[in-house]
């Protein structure tokens, strides 16, 4: 299953609008789950584009780090740093974003197999896992490639693996979802 990956600068980037983003990601099948990523918008940005979001798409929204707009999504998803902000004790940091987000999903970037050890401790629903591959968009990533393939046989949570995946991967479970950003660009 894809989940789709909207980050709102390679939307900008690219000159493309959230809309037709939107309608254009509608032609593919098997889109279950959406996050809507903008690390320099502000708040209001993010709330009209989260709208714009739920008018053309019908799964699953997750907006990322964003907790202050969860009304507006079905989940959370957050970043070994953005968690630690609310405690260094990992356990204590997702009680704290649990108490904020109930039960909407939460997920928690990860990105070998020690954080994905610590990851199996905690009350999430799944890991993004990255990154696989290299990318053009995040390039001070560390690539993993096979071994992250191997780490992710560890995880008790469905794992979304991210960082160069196309759509025509294939994984093994618990991979579960294929995390695609600016792979869904080409229209």
């Amino acid at each position: 299953m894809i989940y789709a990956l909207v980050d709102k600068e390679t939307l900008n980037s690219k000159d493309v609008s959230l809309a037709r983003f939107l309608q254009h990601i509608n032609n593919f099948k098997n889109i279950p789950i959406l996050q809507y990523r903008n690390k320099s918008g502000s708040l209001k940005e993010k709330k009209t584009d989260l709208l714009t979001i739920c008018e053309y798409y019908k799964g699953i929204v997750i907006i990322n780090d964003s907790i202050e707009l969860i009304e507006y999504a079905d989940g959370l998803h957050i970043g070994q740093e953005d968690i630690r902000k609310y405690s260094k004790n990992l356990k204590e940091a997702v009680s704290l974003v649990r108490q904020k987000i109930g039960k909407k999903l939460l997920g928690l970037s990860t990105h070998d197999q020690k954080e994905i050890l610590e990851a199996n401790e905690l009350n999430i629903d799944y890991i993004g896992l990255g990154a696989f591959r290299s990318t053009s968009t995040k390039s001070e990533a560390n690539v993993g490639g096979e071994a992250l393939l191997k780490a992710a046989r560890h995880s008790k949570h469905p794992v979304g693996i991210i960082g160069g995946v196309k759509v025509n991967d294939t994984f093994e479970k618990p991979i579960i979802y294929k995390v695609i950003g600016s792979g869904l660009y080409n229209f």
